[in-house]
């Protein structure tokens, strides 16, 4: 799972009031300049109508290459925009000239915005979009996906944070612990692994691999070779029983759901990740992929996607965690100066996301422990 971080620009699809569809159609370009002397950061957006007589927006920041995402909402007040790019966690506001030539705004991917002023182009004047990478083709659906190469080296003892990451074909983690190698590979919460020594979890590693055979694995694919690897390399022998304890159910709420539905490859890996605690970013992610991220990051029990909502979305989640929240990292959330900006997590995703966060008692599955080795060496 890629964690998102940084100042990416995305895709947009749009609808925008009919006042201002014509005179917003076309290129627009301009600089922005990132926090920290940053390089600045060349943005193109391309606006046309579409045949429902809607608008649709591209916007790309071209020196970060040709990665996109999608807008959920567009507002038009006179001469006021505002976009929404809930994949990168982005809003874009700004006041539309006299003459239509011009766009004086900023963007926000965080507490403090950064001026954004965009000019129309023309044939002459326009940046050139850069070509996507050539695209890698997907593992064989009948593969029997194996790690080819794999590396386990102790995390260094002042390592912070955690997470996975897939770049093409290679997949590493950063100080993980058995538990959440196992949590990743099955899908569970940490609260379903039974019966593991404390090395367990106390123990951190950083993984490298690189899976056998052709073609980019699919995030199914990943889980089987990571079952391989544990088995293979922590001697990792378990069996599987029912257990009722406490869960978080996640749910439809009664206004209805608010996602927008991503535009990405559907058959691409999920971007899931957070950008501080307490702001959660997902890009072409299920539901169900949510489920798990926020299980084995944020919350202390397992959470049971119960939406039922099928497809792919792009979303943000901004809520103010409390002190029992992020404790599977290690972390105790300190109180941000704009806490009180942002509800709970239970408020945030219901009136955010349209879903329902509740407590519930359930069964559950749990993997229960038989036997562990520390890993083998490389």
């Amino acid at each position: 799972m890629n964690k998102l971080v940084g100042w990416s620009i995305a895709l947009a699809a749009v609808s925008l009031s009919p006042l201002r569809a014509q005179s917003l159609t076309g290129t627009w370009q301009g600089s922005l300049q990132p926090p920290q002397g940053s390089k600045e950061l060349r943005i193109v957006i391309k606006i046309s109508t579409t045949p429902a007589d809607t608008l649709k927006a591209l916007l790309y920041s071209i020196d970060q290459g040709s990665q996109s995402f999608a807008s959920s909402a567009v507002t038009v007040q006179g001469s006021a925009v505002k976009i929404t790019f809930p994949g990168v966690g982005g809003t874009y506001e700004g006041k539309l000239s006299a003459d239509g030539n011009t766009i004086a705004g900023s963007w926000a991917q965080g507490p403090k915005p950064i001026p954004l002023s965009l000019e129309r182009a023309t044939s002459e004047t326009a940046w050139a979009i850069p070509e996507p990478p050539a695209k890698l083709k997907p593992m064989r659906a009948d593969a029997d996906p194996v790690f080819e190469v794999a590396t386990i080296k102790p995390s260094r003892p002042d390592a912070q944070g955690r997470g996975f990451r897939v770049n093409g074909r290679s997949f590493s983690t950063m100080n993980t612990s058995l538990s959440d190698l196992i949590s990743f590979a099955y899908g569970i919460q940490k609260r379903q692994i039974s019966g593991a020594p404390s090395w367990a979890e106390a123990d951190h590693y950083d993984l490298s691999a690189k899976p056998e055979g052709e073609g980019v694995p699919n995030s199914d694919q990943l889980k089987i070779m990571m079952r391989k690897l544990v088995a293979d390399r922590f001697q990792l022998k378990f069996h599987r029983d029912k257990k009722e304890m406490a869960v978080y159910t996640l749910n439809v709420a009664k206004t209805g759901a608010k996602l927008t539905k991503s535009e990405a490859d559907p058959n691409g890996l999920p971007g899931l990740g957070f950008r501080g605690l307490g702001a959660f970013i997902a890009r072409n992610a299920t539901l169900g992929e949510f489920a798990t991220v926020m299980q084995t990051t944020a919350l202390d029990r397992p959470v049971l996607d119960q939406t039922g909502l099928p497809g792919r979305y792009d979303f943000t989640l901004n809520w103010a965690p409390d002190e029992f929240q992020f404790q599977g990292l290690g972390i105790k959330p300190a109180v941000a100066a704009d806490a009180n900006s942002n509800p709970d997590l239970f408020t945030a995703i219901q009136q955010q996301l349209g879903l329902k966060l509740e407590s519930a008692k359930a069964p559950a599955e749990i993997l229960v422990i038989d036997h562990v080795e520390k890993p083998s060496e490389n």
